[in-house]
């Protein structure tokens, strides 16, 4: 298995969150996945199910019109046991006719840690560590059926 191959996989399953292909994003976790998005939502890393997580993310981005997630370059290195992937991030989140604003964006940094497997590699943590967002902040609680 290439390391270019790694990084691939996970730029695969951004374009297929934006492209509402929730089993192609599935298929790029392991089992289950260490996840880490408490710089966003403030809810500690936890060990989840990737059906678990892709379920939670399916819903989520139901509240949206439209996401896009932008990022590179993706770099990666050898880690033990497979490979880490590191990249710049902004994640854009629209809803037309939104009170306040249309467009929310997240901009970060991605550690993505993946797992070799016999179907290729396979993610099996990810940590967002976010820089800064702009725009509509009411727009996340509203994907969230908050509002």
């Amino acid at each position: 298995m290439q390391l270019a191959d790694a990084g691939a996989t996970f730029t695969t399953m951004l374009h297929d969150i934006d492209a509402r292909d929730w089993p192609g994003v599935r298929d790029a976790f392991a089992d289950h996945v260490d996840v880490d998005y408490s710089s966003l939502f403030g809810a500690p890393p936890a060990r989840t199910s990737a059906d678990d997580l892709v379920g939670g993310w399916q819903r989520f981005a139901s509240g949206f019109e439209a996401t896009q997630h932008i990022t590179g370059p993706v770099i990666v290195a050898a880690a033990a046991g497979g490979a880490v992937a590191d990249t710049h991030v902004r994640a854009y989140h629209h809803v037309k006719g939104h009170p306040g604003g249309e467009v929310w964006m997240v901009a970060g940094h991605y550690e993505v840690r993946l797992a070799p497997s016999p179907a290729g590699w396979k993610i099996a943590g990810i940590t967002l560590r976010v820089f800064y967002q702009e725009g509509n902040m009411s727009i996340p609680d509203a994907a969230r059926g908050r509002v």
